[in-house]
């Protein structure tokens, strides 16, 4: 019997509890690294429009934009999830969009 992937174990928890955002977005992150992206960004999306938003999912769709060289997109991306961290008290998250996005200014568009 094939070993189940890590992908397939959290498929299976989140069909037992599908709102939990921790599973959705470690589902993304394995989504992510089989290179389907625009299935990793479709989960990241959905728990970034969240009440409240989920904040560490806007730092990694922006970081896996910027690998896919949709730039404009990763700036708006964490140009909001700046904005939704400070609302949540969380300035670490913050930060570390704001850093990633100052580098972003330094590319072409």
């Amino acid at each position: 019997m094939p070993e189940t992937s890590r992908r397939e174990k959290i498929e299976a928890m989140l069909a037992d509890d599908p709102n939990d955002s921790f599973l959705r977005y470690s589902l993304a992150m394995e989504l992510e690294k089989e290179d389907r992206h625009e299935d990793s960004l479709k989960y990241f999306q959905g728990l970034m429009q969240e009440d409240p938003p989920y904040v560490p999912s806007f730092l990694m769709a922006g970081q896996q934009l910027a690998r896919l060289e949709r730039i404009e997109e990763a700036r708006e991306v964490l140009r909001s999830g700046i904005e939704v961290a400070r609302v949540q008290g969380d300035s670490h998250a913050a930060g570390e969009m704001g850093e990633l996005l100052a580098d972003l200014g330094n590319l072409p568009e």
